[in-house]
């Protein structure tokens, strides 16, 4: 398995700007090519990192989330990452070795190594390697519930954890579900969806939960909205809340995408 991340550097000056990114109403698409150097922010009390801001809540588009890609030196990281005392996180690592402190318990997470962190986590994140380490972060306000407990703070990985076969296609379509959906704990999901060459999501999702999609792997022709969009590894797709939604493997490996989507609660009225 591969995990993609932005690539970085600059495109060549041969290549035409006019690219294939979209900003619409309902959904946005971040194409690999538009993830370069000039476009990184970095942030107080950390040492040797940088990341791109893929998303950020928005009014009037998807309010939920925020979602990064983090790039660490060695040596590199922070004893205080997370500013927001209600804030939630998942940690996934597309390169290199990271080490986490949770609460007084450490955990080293390679390529592939999954974090939930609650909102009431006292956590670090170092890189203590030799090379350069490569994560995705995706935070959320956490959104409580009379009578329902904090989620735990868990570590696991992509490798570690079986995917669930999706009903009535042939083994095509499957989740790998890091949380429980029936869990009552947690508001948020942050999966990994995946389809064989071919595989497809046979209707038009329209639905209330808002979306980040990052692209580990593979190619698909996506639908948004009414558009058919040509995705690749490394393309990142924003989705408000009922946006139609679809999409067909192509290509001869498997498509992969992490997901990022909000669950579990009353609508705020």
């Amino acid at each position: 398995m591969s995990y993609a991340f932005p690539p970085g550097g600059l495109p060549d000056q041969s290549i035409s700007p006019e690219g294939t990114a979209v900003f619409t109403e309902s959904y946005a698409v971040l194409p690999a090519l538009t993830q370069r150097d000039i476009v990184t922010s970095y942030l107080p009390g950390w040492t040797g990192m940088r990341m791109w801001v893929l998303a950020r809540p928005m009014s009037g588009f998807a309010e939920t989330f925020s979602q990064y890609a983090v790039e660490l030196q060695p040596a590199g990281g922070s004893d205080a990452p997370e500013v927001d005392d209600e804030a939630q996180s998942v940690v996934f690592v597309a390169s290199g070795q990271i080490t986490l402190n949770i609460d007084g318990a450490r955990h080293v997470l390679e390529e592939g190594g999954y974090a939930y962190i609650p909102p009431d986590a006292i956590w670090t994140v170092w890189n203590d390697s030799d090379s350069v380490a490569q994560f995705h972060w995706v935070r959320k306000r956490y959104v409580g519930a009379e009578g329902v407990d904090l989620p735990e703070a868990f570590v696991t990985s992509d490798q570690a954890v079986a995917p669930t076969v999706m009903p009535d296609c042939d083994g095509v379509w499957a989740t790998t579900r890091f949380v429980e959906p029936d869990d009552l704990r947690h508001d948020m999901h942050v999966n990994i969806v995946t389809f064989q060459p071919g595989g497809r999501i046979p209707f038009a999702e329209t639905h209330v939960m808002e979306h980040g999609l990052y692209v580990l792997e593979g190619t698909a022709d996506y639908l948004l909205n009414k558009d058919w969009v040509p995705v690749i590894a490394g393309d990142f797709m924003w989705l408000r809340a009922f946006c139609p939604q679809a999409c067909i493997a192509t290509g001869d490996a498997p498509f992969r995408y992490l997901l990022y989507k909000d669950v579990n609660r009353h609508m705020p009225l």
